[in-house]
């Protein structure tokens, strides 16, 4: 589905609907870009408010990644995964759609 984004088949909003989505945009620390988490079964993708704008389309590009590739439901076990892997394999996710 974020194929479809990328490709414009379907709008941000069409994305959101389809994963129970909502963009929050707050002031949070310089190093940290953005995050994303389930909370009532709603996928919140809280992002930097104070970072440039072309950061801001990448950093939510990487946390819909979090979201296709099923981490949200992983995040009860996290302890048992480095944090590492995951950010890893959600970048790796966004260059392979990409290129």
């Amino acid at each position: 589905m974020l194929v479809n984004l990328l490709n414009n088949e379907i709008s941000e909003q069409d994305y959101l609907v389809e994963h129970n989505a909502k963009i929050i945009y707050k002031k949070l620390p310089k190093r940290i870009y953005g995050f994303v988490f389930r909370y009532r079964n709603i996928c919140l993708i809280v992002i930097n408010w104070n970072i440039s704008k072309e950061k801001k389309k990448k950093t939510l590009l990487h946390e819909f990644a979090h979201i296709e590739l099923s981490h949200l439901d992983k995040q009860k076990q996290l302890l048992e995964f480095s944090i590492e892997n995951i950010e890893d394999e959600a970048d790796r996710y966004i260059k392979f759609i990409i290129d």
